[in-house]
């Protein structure tokens, strides 16, 4: 098989992004609520099926594993 027959990392992405998409808008009209993580906040909530986010908690530790552990 050629190098052209395989998909691009960027299409793999946007693939990807769809199906989390989909499967969200999926639980939503079950009535399931989605667990989702937001990076840039650190925050780890539910999203209802209305649309609105109940924040579970949030991330505690920001530094790598290697600077946590205490020499």
């Amino acid at each position: 098989m050629e190098r052209s027959a395989y998909i691009h990392d960027n299409q793999v992405v946007k693939r990807a992004k769809f199906a989390v998409k989909i499967a969200i808008e999926k639980k939503q009209s079950l009535g399931i609520p989605a667990v989702v993580y937001n990076r840039k906040t650190g925050e780890i909530c539910h999203l209802q099926e209305d649309g609105s986010k109940v924040v579970v908690t949030q991330r505690k530790n920001r530094r790598r594993y290697s600077e946590r552990v205490s020499k």
